[in-house]
């Protein structure tokens, strides 16, 4: 069992998913994408997440991307596997073979479009936290899902279920935020799940960030993030204010296709989309790359 600061790394990737050229997983560009970002300060990785095109992917290829992406960090970086969705049963039927696929921990999205009752998302989640020995990360985004996790429902079904230990908190509510961490002291590990609000997360009490712009600077994301729970925050302002157009543009259009493009634009093979998904326009891409190079990013990846 990996002790907690591995378990829980400050600086965790929400790792996209690299597509060839017939649209299928590229598990090899995966693997290669993780451990670059391990080597420069990514200590963990969520897959199949958001940023991870999770709902175009089969579970199959859920599993098969966890394993390959375990495989090649051997031990380097903790490997989260995002199991959740809409329908209780599925997200077990996955948690338990995400077993086998290696992952060292689940995370699971608020159960999208049926919008379930506080009730059923408390039940939800305690049957996927009891169906494997693994940590279970929840993952809050109403602005996604139409639906919100509030604080009490969530501390009290971690207090019913010692396996939800973390959660990745994207509604962009500090004062949620704050209310989690009253109800649910260490060690139970809040995550920013937005890149913009890793400083005032942090400041607040949280471990860290589940980080989208950590694919292009994993080592000013770690500074970031090391800065801001040291106390530094003179430092931790001044790397935010850096970041802030990188991250601004890298929301520019719906997530992960930005990033997609940037990791493009500096020279690694990250592919396509998946439709519903598509390529970002050619102003977006501007965007993009205006935001990459004055931070020097653009090709900064190449070989």
């Amino acid at each position: 069992m990996m002790d907690g600061d591995a378990l829980y790394p400050r600086v965790m990737t929400a790792l996209i998913t690299p597509l060839g050229a017939r649209g299928q997983v590229d598990h090899g560009a995966a693997a290669d994408l993780a451990e670059r970002l391990a080597l420069r300060g990514s200590g963990g990785f969520v897959l199949a997440g958001t940023t991870g095109e999770s709902p175009t992917l089969e579970a199959e290829e859920k599993l098969a991307l966890c394993e390959a992406v375990r495989r090649r960090l051997d031990g380097r970086a903790v490997v989260w596997l995002n199991v959740g969705s809409y329908s209780t049963a599925e997200s077990v039927r996955l948690a338990r073979a995400a077993v086998g696929a290696g992952a060292q921990g689940l995370m699971a999205v608020v159960p999208y479009y049926n919008r379930p009752p506080q009730a059923g998302l408390a039940a939800h989640f305690g049957a996927v936290a009891e169906a494997t020995p693994l940590p279970l990360m929840i993952y809050n985004i109403p602005g996604r899902t139409s639906c919100n996790l509030l604080p009490r429902t969530l501390a009290d079904v971690a207090a019913e279920h010692p396996g939800i230990t973390a959660v990745k908190e994207s509604s962009r509510d500090l004062e949620q935020v704050g209310e989690i961490l009253r109800l649910l002291p260490e060690p139970f590990q809040v995550y920013s799940g937005d890149d913009q609000l890793t400083l005032p997360v942090v400041a607040m009490g949280g471990r860290g960030v589940v980080s989208v712009a950590s694919h292009l600077v994993p080592e000013r994301v770690a500074e970031l993030v090391a800065a801001t729970a040291g106390g530094d925050l003179g430092r931790a302002r001044r790397v935010q204010a850096e970041l802030a157009p990188l991250v601004r543009a890298l929301f520019v259009t719906t997530n992960p296709i930005p990033v997609k493009a940037a990791l493009r634009l500096a020279g690694f093979p990250a592919g396509g989309f998946r439709l519903p998904l598509c390529e970002p326009s050619a102003a977006e891409l501007d965007q993009i790359r205006a935001a990459m190079e004055p931070l020097g990013l653009v090709g900064s990846m190449r070989g």
